[in-house]
């Protein structure tokens, strides 16, 4: 079959050109990327809206700490 007789062939649609598929898939990615971030940020915001709790000091032991060997 030569070109001719495969355009005639039939109504085919033709492949789609591999930049413009390329095109696609990284604009799918940006919108996927822009979801996860506009998450971020509103997890952020919720964390931001928290009052911050210090934490609390750790008393001095009960005990002297435990003495190393001096051959370390």
């Amino acid at each position: 079959m030569d070109d001719r007789e495969a355009r005639s062939a039939g109504d085919a649609e033709p492949a789609p050109d591999l930049s413009e598929v390329a095109a696609q898939c990284a604009a799918a990615d940006l919108l996927d990327f822009a979801a996860q971030l506009a998450g971020l940020a509103e997890d952020l915001k919720a964390l931001a809206a928290r009052p911050v709790e210090p934490l609390p000091t750790l008393a001095e032991p009960d005990h002297p700490p435990e003495a190393t060997s001096p051959d370390l």
